[in-house]
């Protein structure tokens, strides 16, 4: 991803620099010095980006929890913040290829922009994990009255799958680089037709980590129209068992079970495992019935939180655990003498929000963007409000 190495220099430049930059809206350092984030603002998106000192000159980088996705974006604001700031540059990666056209975001959808959506097509599917997105932009190809939402945490197979979009000239598919198990509770109930799970990572050491749970299960059948199908690949035989038990500790489905099921398209793993004459195992699970709307209403605001003089020293300094959630306060930046930012991370246990706070001496918000509208986390966010406001009389913890 976008770094460059500079020489060190004399960090009082910041501040002079950030009162006269047009893409630099704040510098946080942490205890110590031995981080700086520095604040953007670059074609209408905010994000952050590290600035990191060692023995040999400082790394100016992206901040991997409010990146945004178009890489160029990044390329642009670190070289902006390096001319801004004068950097003596030793080494990069940032510089730009004239060959290349710029990643349209047309087909990219952030999270938070499915907060009462209208889909521009009646019918709608979702694929989790789409790697190459081979199937994908076969299914978009073969349907063209449905809409697919393609959902993939690993960034360059997202930036691969929106070029191939715009190259076939595609219209009916929208990539979320999100985590699925988060970005269903985003969907209205009975919405979808179909979801297609094709070979998740299978977390054997580490099964809390699976794709398919029970909470996923739910949430499936809960966005799933009646008689609409959940559909899992994988060729892990300790997947497939594990799957089968949560499948059948759901009520009212159906799950029909295939081996070795050829299908239309392939991607380049399954032909090699094919090829390995490995078994291939499907399973289907239909829901039987329809769901109640949701209803729940989340509101993310802080209100009457904001910084006190206390904050700083008084907030837990280690993960504090509610039963299903937890709040980690994991690192404090100070930006002036009543502002500061914070990073947390809160939610569920397997599927946690990491955002940064920011705190002044009139209010609270989340930098960038709120979390995901989910029930665990709206009772940390509510955790969260609780902790850096105490009620009256109360003390921090």
């Amino acid at each position: 991803m976008p770094h460059l190495k500079a020489n060190p220099f004399d960090t009082s430049r910041l501040e002079q620099a950030l009162a006269e930059s047009q893409t630099m809206t704040f510098v946080a350092t942490s205890f110590g010095n031995k981080e700086t984030l520095i604040g953007v603002e670059h074609c209408g998106e905010e994000f952050l980006l590290q600035l990191k000192p060692d023995e040999n000159g400082v790394l100016l980088k992206y901040d991997k929890v409010t990146r945004p996705l178009k890489v160029a974006l990044l390329k642009e604001a670190i070289a902006l913040v390096a001319q801004e700031l004068d950097l003596e540059i030793l080494s990069s990666n940032i510089a730009f290829s004239s060959s290349k056209a710029a990643l349209s975001s047309q087909y990219f959808k952030k999270i938070e922009a499915f907060e009462g959506m209208v889909y521009p097509k009646e019918k709608l599917c979702v694929e989790v994990g789409f790697g190459s997105g081979r199937h994908l932009l076969y299914q978009a190809k073969k349907n063209p009255d449905t809409l697919y939402i393609g959902l993939e945490i690993h960034t360059p197979s997202a930036q691969q799958v929106l070029g191939q979009i715009e190259l076939q000239q595609l219209d009916n598919i929208w990539v979320v680089n999100y985590d699925a198990r988060l970005f269903l509770e985003m969907l209205p109930s009975n919405k979808c037709e179909q979801i297609f799970v094709h070979f998740p990572v299978p977390w054997d050491k580490k099964p809390h980590r699976r794709v398919i749970s029970p909470s996923f299960i739910e949430e499936s059948m809960r966005v799933l129209k009646k008689d609409g199908q959940l559909e899992l690949r994988t060729d892990s035989d300790a997947y497939f068992w594990y799957a089968l038990e949560t499948f059948f500790a759901s009520l009212k489905t159906e799950v029909t079970v295939y081996k070795n099921k050829a299908l239309e398209v392939t991607s380049k793993y399954e032909a090699r495992w094919l090829r390995q004459e490995k078994d291939i195992y499907e399973v289907h699970v239909r829901t039987l019935l329809e769901s109640p709307p949701k209803t729940e209403v989340i509101d993310f605001n802080f209100n009457e939180v904001k910084y006190t003089d206390k904050l700083k020293e008084c907030l837990p300094q280690k993960a504090v655990i509610y039963e299903g959630y937890f709040v980690h306060f994991e690192r404090i930046y100070t930006i002036s003498k009543h502002a500061l930012l914070i990073k947390c991370a809160f939610g569920s246990f397997d599927r946690p929000e990491h955002k940064y706070l920011l705190l002044d001496a009139q209010s609270c918000r989340y930098f960038v963007s709120p979390p995901v509208k989910t029930s665990v986390n709206f009772q940390a966010h509510q955790a969260l409000k609780a902790l850096l406001m105490p009620s009256e009389g109360e003390d921090y913890v």
